[in-house]
């Protein structure tokens, strides 16, 4: 499945911030589904943190090589 570049670059702070604000919602609501926002919170916000971590040590470790030496 292909996306857009600009939602594919958008999608880890998109799920950080959604998982961080069930967690909020969680904290803040009296009554209710609690448990469900929390872990639902947590997934979001771990899921935003190591699709992050994963492209930055991907861009890293492709900084590294020359790729056009595999050509010649």
């Amino acid at each position: 499945m292909w996306i857009p570049r600009p939602v594919y670059e958008v999608l880890p702070y998109l799920y950080m911030v959604l998982g961080a604000g069930l967690l909020g919602a969680a904290y803040f609501m009296p009554t209710g589904p609690r448990g469900w926002l929390l872990a639902a919170g947590a997934i979001g916000l771990t899921l935003g943190l190591v699709l992050w971590m994963r492209r930055r040590d991907y861009r890293e470790s492709q900084r590294e090589y020359d790729t056009h030496s595999l050509d010649r």
